[in-house]
């Protein structure tokens, strides 16, 4: 779209540099990277990923590609068909029980639904063995319109292809919500300078007048698409364009409009099988015409001609039918009439295989009238596309069999099975729409636990109400018990979780009355979660370990059906970790996504990834645009953590004024008590001790474990370092004295971590050396980044006044920690310390010699990239590349990034 006669794009040096060295890096280092190129219609996007795949086949890159389409987005892993059918097929040593596993989700097989992260796995297994001869380039364009099975399972590659030779490039549209589920890290593609755009211009246009070119590179404001496409509008369509004037359409209605114009002069056979393209997919034209009813009544070659002609289509290397941009596929389909539409559908569907889950969906959307065999079929498709993790396409189908269905019980029935999969398949809003009309119906008979489930997934996850929790959910788990009839297998269980949940956010007593009247009827996971969160100073001890015990002892179809539980269990205990991730990320509902997302983040913030925080404000805008409010208030929940953990006062407050009213609201403690926490923790960093006590002691009084914080030992630690600096150094011996009592160090590493910290910060000083030696010797102890810098900030500070030089090395050492993870205020009181021992640290001075990783960060910084953009190049953090830029400045000899340019030339000679 904006492509110069040499190949290289135009105005697009900043891109093309970034995605240049995401390839170098997979053929030097053997390193993956997952970037996803964001930008309005029209910007440029696809044409990067075309030089994209160029510049990876001058490189001998294997390259794969898929395209998301409107038409398409309901086929449970259509992309992801699109991208590894054609790599399964090249494959010829897969193992057996991968290729099963990929087989049954690209519905070539029968099988288990793939649990846990087989399937996540067993792609890359594919990958691992496609990247083997040479490195692999995959490109997934429109991304917004890819299916959700799909969407999930490239999110997991996405995370786990840094180890690999194999880089994934998407693109998306920038103002689409849909866009935000994908994982890899995004780059802005934005609006052409004016001298690219004008070149770009006058390259397809030489012959445009002065006026006109003035007029129009204003109007498109960089943007490529429209730079090749407003010239040939009349002038009063441009005059409708000018900012002010009454008629102004937004860029994109207007490139819309102008597509729609040359649909209607098209002549009709070229427009109907523009329809037929739009609607289907791919369209070969020549087997269109074809057949005893043919689509195309003229001459295939004449449409193809006419098309052509328009601009608004061609066909490819394949010949199949191509469109000129997504806009125009967009266009097509909102002229064409409802009769045309259907008329078009029938078509399509008798063009394919009477198995073909295309020609269901065409079928469905031709039919006018109720069909009872219809709608069986449709849910019979819908439950298989369930079993093979296509919750959120099932639900697509539960819903027309729904609207298809000849009698009223068959339709609520149907609609309380579609209610239960969007949800579970990420679209909460469409399964509280479908509540809502269920609750004006009868509920069939067996169908009430069914129901009640799906009314309060609604109520939690998307009003943020826990109410109907403790009404409906024990009714329900009495009427299982008695009858021991189950909707579908693990209902019971999935309900005691929600119960739990609830109870655990709210701390209601009618909550743990049921919990505990049906804990012998659950599995031991099940009575496991519910020991950690009711209680854990009394009933936690070796949890840690029966959970290693239980997830090893469980089958993959098990594991599927317990993911909540293990995550919630896991993230009580603070064991969620890598291990976790990998078992757990390759389920693609958004249900388990959206929970593994949110433990992920809260163990990033106790394990020092505090980087990941920006994602972690990203999911909670993505999860309000799905509907899940509940997860998007805890994501903002869990990024308050990092404003607290980083000392920024206004920033929390401005959070907490976000998400405490709604919390408040729906009695949630687990959020306001956190918010108490969390305003302790900043008072802590500033050095307001008193304010901090006086916080923390609304959540735990000195010498006491309180019942109903299960995540007690959290402010445990602060308490005790509160009340030494406040001089209460009985009450600290006291809660220290009571966390020994209750032998926390028996529930898992962290609580162990933080009770030998909190047991050195309250030592005497004839033990306290002693006690500092112990916390850093227990066993994982390095894990928790922040708690060990505060660690070592306070005994740096008690060293300081007794061994300088040793306090010295440990403070450096906290010092560092604390700038990584950004938490100034910490790292000034260190400052101060190390002030106070003596001499400042040494600084670096003179120019040096460059390291390899120094080098590269150097020249990408030349480009203009931004620390965040050669941090996804290098699969680094922003931060690493921060202290790196911090290294090479005094390197250098100079003071900015404007100067690394000319001094990288220096500096090179030296090298040599």
């Amino acid at each position: 779209m904006c492509e110069a006669e040499d190949g290289e794009l135009l105005g697009r040096e900043r891109e093309t540099a970034l995605l240049s060295c995401a390839l170098e890096a997979a053929i030097s280092d053997g390193r993956g990277t997952a970037v996803l190129l964001r930008g309005q219609a029209g910007i440029g996007k696809s044409a990067l990923l075309t030089w994209a795949r160029s510049a990876a086949r001058r490189r001998g890159f294997a390259v794969v590609q898929a395209v998301g389409a409107v038409a398409e987005a309901e086929l449970a892993f259509g992309g992801f068909h699109q991208v590894f059918w054609p790599l399964l097929k090249r494959s010829r040593t897969l193992p057996a029980r991968d290729r099963d596993v990929l087989e049954c989700a690209l519905g070539l097989g029968e099988g288990p639904p793939a649990g846990a992260a087989s399937l996540g796995a067993s792609a890359l297994t594919l990958l691992t063995e496609a990247a083997r001869d040479r490195p692999l380039l995959v490109l997934v364009d429109d991304v917004q319109w890819m299916d959700d099975s799909s969407t999930a399972v490239f999110d997991f590659l996405h995370r786990h292809v840094a180890a690999l030779p194999v880089v994934f490039v998407g693109a998306g549209r920038e103002d689409d919500p849909a866009t935000e589920r994908w994982s890899a890290e995004p780059v802005r593609v934005g609006a052409l300078e004016p001298a690219a755009a004008d070149a770009l211009l006058r390259r397809h246009h030489p012959t445009l007048p002065a006026a006109a070119a003035t007029r129009v590179l204003a109007e498109a404001a960089g943007n490529p698409l429209a730079l090749m496409e407003l010239p040939a509008l009349r002038g009063d369509e441009h005059d409708a364009g000018v900012p002010g004037a009454p008629g102004r359409m937004s860029l994109t209605h207007r490139l819309e409009h102008l597509f729609a114009e040359r649909i209607r002069s098209l002549p009709a056979d070229a427009a109907h099988v523009l329809l037929l393209a739009a609607l289907g997919g791919r369209l070969d034209v020549r087997e269109a015409g074809a057949g005893p009813v043919p689509a195309v009544p003229g001459e295939p070659a004449e449409v193809v001609a006419a098309l052509e002609a328009s601009g608004l289509a061609h066909l490819d290397g394949d010949g199949a039918l191509a469109f000129r941009h997504p806009l125009v596929r967009s266009a097509v389909i909102s002229l064409a009439s409802p009769e045309d539409e259907r008329a078009a559908h029938r078509f399509l569907a008798g063009r394919l295989e009477t198995g073909d889950p295309r020609r269901l969906r065409h079928e469905t959307l031709a039919a006018v009238l109720p069909d009872a065999s219809l709608a069986e079929r449709l849910e019979e498709a819908a439950r298989r596309l369930a079993r093979r993790g296509g919750d959120a396409e099932g639900a697509v189908l539960m819903d027309r069999a729904a609207a298809l269905s000849a009698d009223a019980a068959s339709h609520t029935a149907r609609l309380t099975w579609a209610a239960v999969m969007a949800a579970r398949g990420g679209r909460l809003a469409h399964t509280a729409e479908l509540v809502e009309e269920l609750q004006r119906r009868p509920v069939p008979p067996g169908f009430a636990p069914l129901f009640a489930y799906a009314v309060v997934y609604v109520d939690q996850s998307h009003r943020i109400d826990f109410e109907s929790s403790f009404t409906l959910l024990p009714q329900a788990l009495d009427l299982l018990s008695r009858t021991g009839v189950e909707p579908f297998e693990g209902l019971a269980e999935q309900m005691y979780f929600k119960l739990l949940l609830a109870t655990s956010y709210t701390d209601d007593p009618r909550g743990r009355r049921a919990l505990e009247k049906h804990a012998d009827a659950v599995s031991p996971l099940a009575r496991l979660c519910r020991a950690v969160w009711s209680d854990p100073p009394r009933t936690a001890h070796g949890a840690t370990r029966e959970l290693d015990l239980l997830t090893q002892q469980m089958s993959e179809e098990q594991e599927a059906g317990a993911a909540w539980l293990l995550l919630w269990t896991a993230a009580a205990v603070d064991a969620a970790d890598e291990t976790l991730w990998r078992r757990f990320t390759g389920q693609h509902a958004y249900a388990t996504q959206g929970s593994v997302a949110k433990a992920r983040f809260y163990q990033d913030y106790l394990r020092g990834r505090w980087e990941s925080a920006a994602a972690c404000l990203r999911e909670a805008e993505a999860a309000d645009d799905r509907g899940y409010h509940c997860n998007a208030l805890l994501f903002r929940h869990y990024y308050a953590h990092f404003l607290a953990g980083r000392g920024d006062e206004q920033g929390l407050r401005e959070m907490e004024a976000l998400i405490e009213p709604t919390a408040s609201g729906a009695r949630m403690r687990f959020v306001t008590d956190h918010i108490v926490h969390l305003r302790a923790l900043v008072a802590l960093a500033h050095g307001r001790y008193e304010e901090a006590y006086l916080l923390l002691v609304q959540l735990m009084s000195p010498g006491v474990l309180p019942r109903g914080l299960p995540w007690f030992h959290l402010p445990y630690f602060d308490l005790v370092v509160a009340a030494v600096h406040t001089g209460r150094r009985r009450e600290a011996a006291a809660h220290v004295e009571a966390g020994q009592a209750a032998r926390m160090a028996d529930i898992s590493g962290h609580h162990a971590f933080l009770l030998a910290a909190a047991a050195a910060v309250a030592a005497t000083d004839d033990v306290a050396d002693a006690r500092y030696q112990a916390a850093y010797a227990v066993e994982g102890a390095e894990t928790w980044v922040f708690g060990m810098a505060r660690l070592r900030l306070a005994h740096g500070s008690w060293l300081r006044r007794r061994r300088r030089a040793e306090a010295l090395d440990v403070l450096h050492r906290a010092h560092e920690a604390f700038r990584r993870l950004g938490a100034e205020p910490w790292a000034e009181c260190c400052e101060e310390e190390m002030a106070a021992a003596g001499p400042a640290m040494a600084t670096l001075g003179g120019r040096g010699l460059l390291t390899g990783q120094e080098r590269r960060i150097a020249q990408l910084a030349a480009t203009g990239l931004t620390n965040k953009e050669i941090g996804t190049a290098l699969q680094v953090s922003p931060r690493t590349v921060a202290a790196h830029l911090y290294k090479i400045f005094p390197k250098l000899g100079v003071t900015s990034r404007a100067g690394i340019s000319r001094a990288l030339a220096d500096d090179s000679a030296q090298q040599d």
